[in-house]
């Protein structure tokens, strides 16, 4: 008899640290419910706005549509083309040009339901970081290949008109007058991250995401 209450006792104790583990331990995630797509998921969405940071506002509104079904583990469904809203978060412009999203709602056949996400890509879109683990979007600063041609440039049409208003000395002052205007213009060229209508963002499921049946 005493054999079967220690076997009880390693069992509830084995039980219960395994359930305080999961409580403290943030790695370890709860199942999910079976009409849950799970936490980590990753889907595409389409934007339905175009997001220029020199118009932006922290708190402005946007829309997405998902690009790809969201299927739970019990087969229900969020259908491609369904509407997610969202709003900005953070925004700045400039050379260091950034934009952070949060999205607020998704739709689905029993109305709309929080949605918890992140984006992590921006495929197809050049010139841009990959966002940080919070999902800050960045756009990448000029190239030193790009400022040199710039500097190429400016220098070239900087040389054609000092030779026509001072002759040889005019040509050196023109041609180093141009590179310098040349590489400051790739500096201050318009810098400001724009993300067209129809752009593709790639977002992962930071919570659970369970779709209603009634």
């Amino acid at each position: 008899m005493s054999k079967l209450s220690s076997w009880v006792g390693i069992f509830l104790l084995t039980a219960t640290t395994s359930l305080l583990a999961q409580a403290i331990d943030p790695a370890v995630a709860p199942m999910a419910p079976p009409n849950a797509v799970p936490e980590g998921t990753t889907f595409l969405v389409r934007l339905q706005d175009k997001l220029d940071t020199a118009e932006l506002h922290p708190g402005q509104h946007f829309k997405v549509k998902l690009d790809e079904d969201l299927i739970s583990a019990n087969g229900k469904t969020i259908p491609r083309g369904n509407k997610i809203k969202g709003h900005v978060s953070s925004v700045a412009n400039g050379l260091h040009a950034r934009l952070l999203l949060s999205f607020d709602e998704i739709e689905t056949n029993r109305g709309w339901i929080a949605l918890i996400a992140t984006v992590i890509g921006v495929p197809n879109e050049r010139g841009l970081k990959a966002p940080d683990s919070e999902g800050e979007i960045e756009r990448n600063p000029p190239s030193v290949k790009q400022t040199v041609e710039d500097a190429a440039v400016g220098a070239a049409l900087g040389t054609g008109v000092g030779a026509a208003a001072g002759g040889e000395k005019g040509t050196g002052a023109g041609g180093a007058a141009g590179a310098a205007a040349g590489a400051m213009a790739s500096l201050l060229a318009d810098r400001n991250l724009r993300l067209e209508k129809g752009t593709t963002l790639e977002v992962r499921l930071d919570r659970a995401l369970q779709i209603p049946s009634h």
